[in-house]
């Protein structure tokens, strides 16, 4: 079997965030302060919390035991969600997704294999009780899939087609043709 590593992962979360830009870019800036919910985050609110949302990784990342971890982490969140709360333009918040995705990035690819195999204590009540760097690094992309098809979701709500649709249509269209 092929190694997954860091190059591999740095590649992967460019492509997942290249699409978060892109929702971005097709969100209407009049829109940003959009909540399709009570309680929940507007648009400009989950792009932030998308874009800033590792930091919190990387943090624990330079932890090996859980209660480093557990000492840590308040802060960690308060930062994330500091950020969630700042007032920004559309363009601020696209050049944040951006910044934020090349140091991130960045910092992966200087990650080796033993970095990345190395097992990490959670907290107690955990499950697993523990897990490689590895496993906990590939949740920063799921954690932004799951915010972007909220914002998906959202762009329906908007009367946006999101993008990936609009490439199938016209994928599907030009297939019809031949």
């Amino acid at each position: 079997m092929a190694n997954y590593g860091a190059n591999d992962m740095a590649r992967s979360f460019r492509t997942v965030r290249s699409h978060t830009v892109r929702i971005a870019e097709d969100i209407p800036e009049e829109q940003y302060g959009f909540a399709p919910a009570p309680g929940s985050r507007t648009v400009a609110q989950t792009l932030v919390h998308i874009a800033v949302n590792q930091r919190i990784h990387q943090g624990i990342q330079s932890e090996k035991i859980a209660a480093n971890i557990t000492a840590i982490f308040p802060a960690l969140i308060a930062d994330v969600q500091a950020e969630e709360q700042k007032q920004r333009s559309k363009a601020e918040i696209i050049a944040l997704l951006k910044s934020e995705a090349d140091a991130f990035t960045t910092w992966l690819e200087q990650l080796d294999d033993a970095f990345l195999g190395e097992l990490v204590t959670l907290p107690a009540g955990s499950e697993p009780p523990a897990k490689t760097r590895l496993e906990m690094l590939l949740s920063v992309k799921e954690h932004e899939m799951h915010h972007r098809a909220q914002l998906m979701v959202i762009e329906r709500l908007l009367g946006i087609t999101p993008h990936l649709t609009r490439a199938q249509q016209e994928r599907m269209a030009a297939q019809a043709k031949t």
